[in-house]
């Protein structure tokens, strides 16, 4: 890494942790939603496990036989959003060991890509037919797609985090003075060697 790309770790400015810190909490609450649902519904808390069903609806299919169970209901979502989330989340609790907080580039898209070519490959086996997918290669691709798509989200809160409050314009470019130099020059010691030293 070059001097031009060092990212300074200490700084008054705790914008940054704070952010990291809110979507470290909001990654943990999701997993335990997304398990909390069949333990509320095992426990007698119907409505709330259903809400929770009914609310994770619209972002998995929740076939029951593509997800984990526990306490003898289904998670909320399937075993490779399970993943996914998963991922996410334990990748985000140690994203400032691998980054700074202060980095707002994220890495080279292809990455992202690489990441999910595990995922295609396992969705693709079973869907051609070539042989059955499992719980576990589920659950794992999908973890490898979230957490490598923690480095390209976290980035951009980070650049949020970072930005003077109050000001959501771009800082003014002030054009730097302009200084009319004489088109005439001095003579130069060279032309007249009798004024060397």
């Amino acid at each position: 890494m070059s001097a031009s790309q060092y990212v300074p770790q200490t700084g008054s400015n705790r914008r940054p942790i704070a952010m990291w810190m809110g979507i470290s909490m909001l990654a943990l609450l999701f997993i335990a939603i997304v398990v909390g649902a069949p333990i509320a519904i095992a426990n007698g808390h119907e409505t709330l496990g259903n809400t929770i069903y009914l609310s994770l609806r619209h972002v998995c299919h929740q076939i029951p036989e593509r997800s984990f169970f526990i306490a003898g209901h289904q998670f909320a979502v399937c075993a490779r959003c399970t993943g996914i989330y998963a991922g996410f989340a334990a990748a985000t609790l140690a994203y400032p060991i691998f980054r700074s907080l202060r980095q707002t580039t994220a890495p080279a898209r292809k990455w992202l890509f690489i990441a999910s070519v595990p995922l295609a490959i396992d969705w693709a086996i079973e869907f051609f037919g070539v042989c059955n997918n499992t719980h576990a290669s589920r659950s794992v691709t999908g973890a490898v797609l979230g957490a490598i798509a923690v480095f390209y989200v976290m980035p951009g809160l980070m650049d949020l985090s970072l930005r003077k409050s109050g000001s959501t314009k771009p800082p003014r470019h002030i054009p730097a003075p302009v200084i009319d130099f004489p088109t005439e020059s001095a003579p130069s010691d060279y032309s007249a060697p009798h004024r060397r030293i």
